[in-house]
């Protein structure tokens, strides 16, 4: 049984998302793979972002068929509300279910496509990037505005924020992978910073963040760089401990 929700701007487009689940299969270009494949395709002159997420294993199957929403409908409602706070993120234009008698199958998320110069990732790797340091005090003014609609960003990592220059110079932020997120009426200090603490490893990259977004706030710099450089070492600790396990038990299985 297929179910879906569409966003009632591209109904025109609602025979290519009732039939998604064959044109993923058949057509489109690969944007990327792996275990949630993304594919773009030209709808009516439109270009579409669709992203295929991995078919559950029994247990998951049941309790996103009825229990809890799927990652599909949870990116489409969640990148609604999104817009409607003022944040950026691509335009969602439906999401689509395929479901059994025992719970969920295929599911879809479909946005519009948008072109942008770099992602957040880019940043970290690249400390000559151009505007290096004025795209992330921005960026830094983006997430005071995101934590002041009280949203915490479960995914808020270096790959998930795509960043684009419009014409007076400005660079604007949209968040993707968009199905972990919670949202409250406030965010205290101590959350705020838990929540960009998965961002980069850089220390002088934190500090110029910390002092963007103590001028928003207003706390002293050093009192934000202090919680959030907590916060990032002992992420960093745990990613690199985590790797280690997995380096040792990848050896013995040899």
């Amino acid at each position: 049984m297929i179910q879906f929700s569409i966003n009632e701007a591209y109904s025109k487009d609602l025979f290519f998302i009732e039939n998604i689940k064959e044109n993923f299969n058949s057509s489109g270009t690969l944007f990327i793979g792996g275990r949630n494949s993304i594919k773009l395709f030209d709808v009516n002159g439109k270009e579409y972002n669709v992203k295929a997420f991995k078919v559950p294993h029994l247990l998951n199957a049941f309790i996103y068929g009825f229990i809890r929403k799927s990652k599909a409908r949870r990116s489409f409602e969640y990148a609604s509300l999104l817009l409607k706070k003022g944040i950026g993120t691509p335009e969602p234009i439906a999401f689509v279910e395929n479901k059994k008698w025992f719970g969920l199958r295929e599911s879809y998320y479909i946005s519009k496509h948008l072109e942008v110069e770099l992602t957040f990732r880019e940043l970290v790797k690249d400390p000559d990037f151009p505007d290096h340091e004025t795209i992330l005090r921005q960026f830094a003014q983006f997430c005071y505005q995101l934590h002041e609609n009280g949203i915490e960003f479960l995914d808020h990592s270096p790959g998930n924020t795509l960043i684009k220059k419009d014409s007076n110079n400005n660079y604007n932020y949209y968040l993707v992978d968009l199905n972990r997120m919670k949202f409250h009426s406030t965010i205290d200090f101590d959350l705020r910073m838990k929540n960009l603490s998965h961002l980069t490893p850089k220390k002088e990259m934190v500090k110029i963040m910390s002092e963007e977004y103590a001028k928003c706030y207003g706390k002293a710099s050093q009192e934000v760089f202090d919680l959030l450089w907590k916060y990032t070492s002992d992420f960093q600790s745990k990613y690199h401990r985590k790797k280690k396990i997995k380096a040792i038990i990848k050896f013995w299985k040899k």
